[in-house]
């Protein structure tokens, strides 16, 4: 079939790939005529620079000019294709309401475009960026405004998760089809045949309304799962002493009715999903009239929890952030991405300028082009000039007086003989997602741990030091981690 993919970020550029191994003819198409030269290049440094995700840039490259193609000019190919993924950007407006700004434009623009066909086969536009219930209906009245004729809309959500979403895409674990009529739902199926009838693969064909509700009931559900486990069982551990957080876990997830997925403790979610999508569902069901006091108490605690263990630090291990410098390792939202949108970091970063930090040494093993880019631009903000970057974490964490591990990094598991090395304490290592499981041996030479999940312990320290020195006050180790 011939597909256009209209938005090539980190949904669209994964779904043209993908749908181009199977032999569909697809365009890809952005406004940005930079990104568009970058994804036509082939170069997988060009490519991963908008959107790095495994062996993403291999499908480009091996596709490019065969079954995949980059175009800035819709004008091309509007004409006789069957399909329209819209995979535009809806970011969240300062009320939680979706911005559908870019959307808008892009269909309207569309809508013109599909007004003028000489021919008039069949052709299908398909929602499949996250959009507020009832995005179909407002995708079909603006093509009935422009005159279009012989289309259909559908809803197709997207369900990847960063980092794996090549795998995602050619494994799904679901397609959801929202469409209205039969023949819609029969294009369709030819664009995802090989999941039809998937022995594992659930297929679902319902109407446009449910399948936008599938998309943001899911999410929430995820972030309520990860926001009871920081919010219940965190803070059980945080608070009393001897309970075992891995074995928490265990216990209570043996349960088959009990998601072992979510059960991890962290400094909060990111990406451009969760935060975003439950923002809104909060927004539609307030403007619908409906309480949303469940939905309001998950996003306040996971965003609380991006910058909970600053104040834990403050608050518990006495440190006085004022003139110090901070290693920060991890800028992305997770690995194995350079997704910074929404990202635990942005808040930690905020937290440690407010408090008025001398330096923040930084690493990310992807996004530290991303953050100088579009994130920590000093033009933006003077005080992102105390921001610097590094090549490696030892670098980051050379003459740093504290450090925060706010991304789960592989490579950040191995760091308590790293930081043993590098610099001496009295020196606060703050662990947002519970990364050394090492870390007896950090108190045990004198370094205080605070960890996501459980109890400050203090460093064992020589019973000539002085009280109080960098930040510290003298507290016999409480309690033990598990």
């Amino acid at each position: 079939m011939k597909i256009v993919v209209i938005g090539t970020g980190y949904v669209g550029l994964p779904h043209a790939a993908v749908l181009s191994e199977y032999g569909h003819q697809v365009y890809a198409y952005d406004i940005d005529e930079t990104r568009i030269a970058a994804y036509q290049s082939g170069i997988a440094e060009n490519i991963e620079r908008y959107v790095n995700e495994p062996g993403l840039a291999e499908v480009v490259a091996e596709n490019l000019n065969r079954y995949l193609f980059f175009t800035t000019d819709i004008t091309e190919v509007a004409e006789d294709s069957d399909i329209f993924f819209l995979c535009i950007n809806t970011p969240p407006n300062l009320d939680g309401s979706t911005d559908m700004t870019y959307y808008l434009d892009a269909i309207r623009h569309l809508a013109k475009l599909l007004a003028r066909r000489k021919k008039n086969q069949r052709v299908v536009l398909v929602n499949k960026s996250t959009v507020p219930i009832g995005t179909a209906r407002l995708l079909e009245s603006v093509m009935n405004e422009h005159g279009v004729e012989n289309f259909g809309v559908a809803s197709n959500p997207e369900f990847l998760a960063q980092g794996n979403a090549v795998e995602g895409s050619r494994r799904p674990d679901r397609i959801v089809i929202g469409a209205d009529t039969a023949e819609d739902m029969q294009i369709l199926r030819r664009v995802y045949s090989q999941f039809v009838n998937h022995v594992r693969i659930r297929y679902l064909e319902t109407t446009p309304e449910t399948a936008e509700a599938i998309k943001y009931v899911s999410n929430t559900l995820l972030l309520t799962y990860i926001s009871f486990w920081n919010g219940v069982g965190a803070r059980l551990a945080e608070a009393m002493p001897n309970i075992r957080m891995e074995d928490l876990k265990i216990g209570v997830t043996a349960d088959a009715r009990i998601s072992t997925w979510g059960s991890y403790v962290s400094n909060g979610a990111g990406g451009s999903c969760f935060g975003k999508d439950i923002q809104s569902l909060i927004y539609q069901l307030n403007h619908a009239g409906r309480p949303t006091d469940l939905l309001r108490a998950v996003y306040g605690i996971n965003e609380y929890q991006k910058r909970y263990l600053i104040d834990r630090a403050v608050h518990e291990a006495h440190f006085k952030f004022n003139q110090k410098t901070v290693a920060l390792l991890g800028l992305s939202f997770k690995k194995r991405t350079n997704d910074m949108r929404d990202s635990a970091a942005l808040q930690v970063v905020e937290s440690l300028l407010s408090r008025g930090v001398h330096a923040i040494r930084a690493y990310d093993p992807l996004a530290m082009d991303e953050a100088r880019r579009n994130w920590f631009n000093p033009e933006k903000n003077y005080l992102f000039e105390r921001i610097t970057y590094h090549d490696s974490a030892v670098e980051a964490i050379r003459g740093s007086d504290a450090l925060y591990i706010s991304t789960d990094w592989e490579e950040f598991r191995g760091l308590a003989r790293t930081i043993e090395t590098t610099v001496r304490p009295p020196y606060l290592v703050m662990d947002g997602r519970r990364m050394l499981p090492d870390y007896e041996a950090l108190v045990a030479a004198g370094y205080d741990y605070l960890p996501v999940g459980g109890l400050l312990l203090r460093g064992k320290r020589d019973e000539s030091f002085e009280p109080g020195d960098n930040g510290h006050a003298m507290v016999e180790p409480v309690g033990a981690l598990q």
